[in-house]
This record gives C-alpha cells, sequence and structure tokens, in this order.
C-alpha cells in the first residue's frame, strides 16, 4: 500500500482509524464459518492461544482467531536476524529499510498460514473427538488467511498516513479496555455458571448478601478474592494500582539541555525515559512464550502425547488437559512448564502454592525483556551512536560541548545503555507481578496500553496543532 499523494487531514485520518478499529471488532465478533462458537465451559475445544489473547488482540472462534500473532511473530524473528547479524540491513539506507519492510509483510502473511494449519492439526477445532471434515479444514484456513491479511492491510494502512498510529497498538488497545471494563462489570459470565462475571457487581452481591459480616475477616475475605480465575476486588485494585505505577513510572526521564546550533537562543530538552524501548520488550517476550506454548501443543499432540520421549518432554515440554472441563491443554513439565504464568492455573492460589516455579517464571520473563530491549534499541537505531548522529544532522547541540559526534555520543552513553536494562527490568517485573495478583487485562496488556494511549495522545496533539499551524512541520520534522 502506497502512502497518500496529498496532505491528509486531521478528521479524515480519525474517520480512517475509526474505520480501521470497527472492522477489526465485526471481524472479533465474527464466526469462523464450518464450527460452532465456543460458548464456555461446554465446548470441548483446545485453546492453544488461551490466556495470551488479550495481548494477540484475537478472539476464539471469530475470524481474528489468530489476530496480530502473526505479524508479531514475523517482527520478532527479522528482528532476532538482524539484532544477531545473520541478517544484514542496513536501516539509515531507504532501500534496506523498505525491503525489510517488505519482508516483515510477506513473513506475516506465511505466519498466518503457518499459524492456521498448526491451529487444524494441533486440533484446535476438534469438538468431542471429532475433526472438522478435509473441506471443513480448507474453508477454515482460507478464511483465517484472508482474514490476517485484512489485519496486515489495516495496520499498513494507518502506519502509511491514512490514519493514526499502528494497527497493532490500536488493536491491542481495544482487546485490553474491553477485557478491563468487562472484568470489572460484566453482568454475565462467559465461562462459568456464576451469575455474575464483573468483580465491582460480585463485591457488591457479596457485602449485600443475608449472610455478610462486616466484623468478620473471612467475609471480607471472601468478598475481595474469589479465587480461581474469576475477577474479584484484588484484580480491580491491582489494576488500578499497576495503571498509576506505570504512569508515573513511565513520566520520569533524564533531559539533556540542548540547543539549535541555526538559531541562538534556542534552547530545549533531550528527554530519554525510563521506559526508553517503550513496550517493546514485553510485547516480543509475550509472543516468544506464546509460541513456545502454541508449538509445544502442536508438538505434545502429535509427536509425545504420552510423554514418552524425554528431549521432548524437556523442549517444549508435556500437557494435560485443564481441569475446569474446557479443554485448554495446561504444561506439566519442561521449557513450557515455565514460561506459562502459573496463575493462570488457578489465581493468585497457584502462585503462592508454587512460588519456586512462579519466580523462575519471573525470572526468565525478565531476562527476555532486558535482551528484547538491548536487540530493539541497535536494531532500531536508537543506540547512542545512531542518536548521536540525528542530534548532529538536525542541527542540535549539546550545551557546553562541540558540535561532534564523539562527545555527544559519550554523553548519551551514561544514559542509554542504563535505562535500557533498567526500563526492561522493570517493565518485566510489573508484568509478572501484576499477572500474579490478577490484574485485569494482564499486566503485560496494561503496559502496552498506557504505552499507547501515550502514543495516541501525542500523535493527535501533534496532528491537530501542525494542521492548525501548518509552518510548525518544519520545527517537528514533518
Amino acid at each position: 500500500m502506497r502512502p497518500p499523494d496529498r496532505e491528509v487531514g486531521f478528521t479524515e485520518k480519525l474517520i480512517w482509524t475509526a474505520l480501521a478499529l470497527v472492522v477489526y471488532l465485526i471481524m472479533s465478533e465474527t464466526p469462523i464459518f464450518g464450527i460452532p462458537r465456543p460458548t464456555g465451559s461446554q465446548t470441548g475445544l483446545s485453546d492453544p492461544f488461551g490466556p495470551l489473547r488479550v495481548i494477540f488482540a484475537s478472539q476464539r472462534g471469530t475470524l481474528v482467531e489468530l489476530g496480530i500473532g502473526p505479524i508479531v511473530t514475523a517482527g520478532l524473528i527479522l528482528q532476532v536476524l538482524s539484532g544477531s547479524k545473520m541478517v544484514n540491513v542496513d536501516f539509515t539506507n531507504p532501500d534496506d529499510r523498505s525491503l525489510f519492510t517488505g519482508a516483515s509483510k510477506v513473513l506475516s502473511v506465511f505466519m498466518t498460514i503457518f499459524e492456521g494449519l498448526a491451529f487444524l492439526i494441533g486440533g484446535a477445532y476438534t469438538r468431542n473427538g471429532v475433526a472438522p471434515t478435509l473441506q471443513g479444514e480448507f474453508l477454515i484456513i482460507v478464511q483465517l488467511v484472508i482474514a490476517g491479511i485484512v489485519i496486515i492491510l489495516l495496520d499498513e494502512m494507518l502506519q502509511k498516513k491514512w490514519g493514526f498510529g499502528s494497527g497493532i497498538s490500536l488493536f491491542i488497545a481495544a482487546g485490553v479496555a474491553q477485557s478491563i471494563i468487562w472484568d470489572s462489570i460484566g453482568p454475565i459470565s462467559p465461562v462459568t455458571d456464576h451469575k455474575y462475571l464483573g468483580a465491582i457487581l460480585a463485591f457488591f452481591q457479596s457485602i449485600l448478601a443475608p449472610g455478610f459480616n462486616v466484623a468478620s475477616y473471612t467475609s471480607w475475605e471472601g468478598a475481595l478474592y474469589r479465587g480461581g480465575n474469576l475477577p474479584d476486588m484484588l484484580g480491580f485494585l491491582t489494576t488500578i494500582l499497576v495503571f498509576a505505577i506505570v504512569i508515573y513510572l513511565n513520566g520520569l526521564r533524564v533531559e539533556i539541555p540542548v540547543s539549535y546550533a541555526r538559531y541562538r537562543g534556542y534552547r530545549g530538552q533531550f528527554p530519554i525515559k525510563l521506559f526508553y524501548v517503550s513496550n517493546i520488550p514485553v510485547i516480543f517476550a509475550a509472543a516468544l512464550f506464546g509460541n513456545i506454548y502454541f508449538i509445544g501443543q502442536l508438538v505434545f499432540n502429535r509427536y509425545n502425547a504420552q510423554c514418552s520421549n524425554f528431549w521432548l518432554g524437556l523442549v517444549p515440554g508435556c500437557f494435560t488437559q485443564s481441569q475446569s472441563g474446557s479443554g485448554q491443554l495446561v504444561p506439566t513439565q519442561g521449557l513450557a512448564y515455565y514460561t506459562f504464568a502459573p496463575h493462570q492455573l488457578g489465581g493468585f492460589s497457584s502462585v503462592l502454592s508454587d512460588p519456586l516455579r512462579a519466580g523462575i517464571y519471573a525470572g526468565i520473563f525478565v531476562l527476555a525483556c532486558v535482551f528484547f530491549a538491548v536487540t530493539w534499541v541497535e536494531v532500531g537505531g536508537m543506540d547512542s551512536k545512531t542518536v548521536a548522529k540525528q542530534l548532529i544532522d538536525s542541527g542540535m547541540q549539546v550545551e557546553g560541548f562541540r558540535r561532534s559526534g564523539v562527545p555527544i555520543r559519550q554523553i548519551l552513553d551514561r544514559y542509554i545503555p542504563t535505562v535500557t536494562i533498567l526500563g526492561g527490568i522493570i517493565i518485566g517485573l510489573i508484568a509478572a507481578s501484576a499477572d500474579f495478583l490478577g490484574a485485569f487485562g494482564t499486566g503485560t496488556g496494561i503496559l502496552l496500553t498506557v504505552g499507547i494511549i501515550e502514543q495516541y495522545y501525542q500523535i493527535l496533539v501533534k496532528e491537530r496543532i501542525t494542521e492548525i499551524y501548518p509552518g510548525v512541520k518544519s520545527v517537528l520534522g514533518q
């Protein structure tokens, strides 16, 4: 898709962005033809993505079954290949950058086909032991591929300046917001036989019950914590706390005083945020864990159903049916066991019952976030050398230092490597801790949503200013 050859106005961009969101929401409510729509615990269908659907902006049994998973996975593969120098890409070269972007889109289509086939081979659409017919499987894979291509095109449309931001960010934020709202005030549970799903409604139902004792610790414990995977007030309060912490930490930054060499008297600040790489590490870490879980189920179902092979039981691992009756496969050993969030098995009580596993999971998740943070800084042109060159090329200089790449790079080296590693550690700890306490939308989803909302706020403000005052575009570098 080509970028617009004319100036797209603020209102028109807003319309295209809203249209992309509406198309996605319609697809998320359109069931795949050829399989029955899941209806909670009576489905009998295993879910390869399970609790990771919030991150992948996907909905079980609908056209967005795969969500943004293929796009994120394709980007993850190419970033790792580029960061490890297995594929040499010069991101300062427009041709190389264009080729890299094109390769990412093509690989996303192939990943859509691969994941769709893996769903079929892994028995994701087998109901009560009966698999779809060959014709049904063909129709399912065609629908998944077409829907995947539509999502890729919607994402590209927004990134090509027809709309605001990117489709990936927009769809993630919409999915997380929907999950938080439903877990907070949803009146009906789609996955349990309880009358109330929403934490707030369940809380008031508990305290207004005839047997509730205001002076009893047990009564308050039952009202605040429901157990299992049901949303409760503990998760609701954790969600609010995590939002507050992330918003506060997101504002922490080091500001380096800079001046504009062409205009005397112009001074400004070059900010280096604590979350220097934003939400990129947590997206890739969640995608990595999701694919370990996804591929692990596929290998287990096809080649190690009895868990008799030691090496396949070690990597990726062994699985068993969830006791909830949902058909969900949960890991019991191997790599998949330690990269599957323990709270998904039974809420906060599962974390307390096996703190060693929870600690290992958190440690691996934090290490993955740090790895992807460091890799993204190098691959994404955010390292000290590249940023110093960008400052010089834009006519900026650090006050008190000569306008040269070496001293500016030395100044940036004091902060960028530190905030990259420290930010990756903090992001990983927040995401894991929030998940352990049952935060709505998952800790990773909250981190992503805060960053996405801030990103969209900045984009909308900038677009509005440049539309009112066109002369500001040159100052903002547009």
